[in-house]
């Protein structure tokens, strides 16, 4: 089997998510161009993946490294203004580029970047991913991608390096608009647990066993597998994705409701709720502080091991 061809690559946005997807794309021998906000931050990466890699000072500097650029960045906003703002991407962007944004973003920003950029002859795909900061570290993550299909097998050697599952969702904003309902889910999930186990807890129930419960029933989800008891029992809630991005997410998925005329009660309260829990945390707490914030309503720490019933 012939060994896969080097590539030009950019990278854009270079956090907990983005640093260790760069370098699964340098161990496959892929020569990167990086720039992260913080620039000392893009150049102990640059440090670590060695020759092949490169900082530059632009996103227009990237661009003219790069046949793909890869951005992993807060929202469609900060991409919009990578991509088409003074000294975007844009102003150097080699004919035929292809913009390949990982970001949990906004559709309607995603389809407005993409028409921008196609006038100067490039192209795009959405593929925000799932998986947390482990699955970037292991290239366990799951894509959700929108585009066209041919953009989508142009990149689908560097999805496949850096994750475990690729799902073609449909055209350009589909990727986006399937990441902010899974998070949707998610938060909904995630608030409704918290609320079940103070429930518990003030009736007398370990929450420990709870979670064993759970895990073993109906109501058993993500949260209860990866979250509860490594984030919450053990009282650390340190989550390194934050509850404002969570939030985010909540509100990209209402305003998709309200454009496609849906009714959902449940998603309105959510947002409400998640909007109450990072005023409370601020805006670089962990997603975790959400369950603090539940806790603090009933006056109810979700610890292990049962009590005297409450009432």
């Amino acid at each position: 089997m012939s060994a896969t061809p080097s590539l030009s690559l950019g990278f854009i946005g270079l956090g907990v998510m983005g640093a260790p997807m760069a370098g699964h794309l340098a161990a496959a021998g892929h020569r990167l161009t990086l720039l992260d906000a913080d620039a000392a931050a893009a150049r102990q990466v640059a440090e670590r993946l060695g020759p092949g890699a490169r900082v530059a000072a632009t996103p227009a500097e990237v661009a003219a490294h790069s046949d793909t650029i890869l951005t992993m960045l807060p929202n469609g906003s900060v991409v919009q203004q990578v991509a088409l703002g003074e000294a975007g991407l844009i102003h150097g962007l080699r004919p035929g580029a292809l913009l390949l944004d990982c970001s949990s973003a906004e559709p309607w920003l995603t389809e407005a970047t993409a028409a921008a950029l196609a006038e100067r002859g490039g192209r795009m795909v959405d593929a925000p991913v799932s998986g947390a900061a482990w699955g970037a570290a292991e290239a366990n993550l799951v894509f959700m991608v929108g585009g066209a299909a041919d953009d989508l097998a142009r990149v689908r050697p560097l999805l496949d390096r850096m994750g475990r599952a690729v799902f073609h969702l449909g055209p350009l904003g589909a990727g986006h608009a399937m990441k902010c309902i899974n998070n949707l889910i998610t938060a909904l999930t995630f608030s409704a647990t918290a609320e079940g186990l103070v429930i518990g807890k003030r009736y007398g129930l370990d929450p420990a066993a709870m979670v064993d419960v759970l895990n073993e029933s109906t109501g058993q989800s993500w949260i209860t597998q990866n979250h509860i008891r490594q984030r919450i029992l053990s009282r650390s809630f340190d989550d390194p994705f934050k509850l404002a991005l969570m939030r985010k997410d909540v509100g990209i998925a209402n305003t998709l409701a309200r454009e496609t005329g849906t009714a959902a009660p449940l998603a309105g309260l959510g947002q409400q709720l998640w909007q109450a829990a990072e005023h409370a945390a601020g805006p670089e707490a962990s997603v975790s502080e959400l369950v603090r914030w539940v806790e603090q309503l009933s006056g109810t720490a979700i610890t292990p091991g049962a009590g005297p019933r409450q009432g």
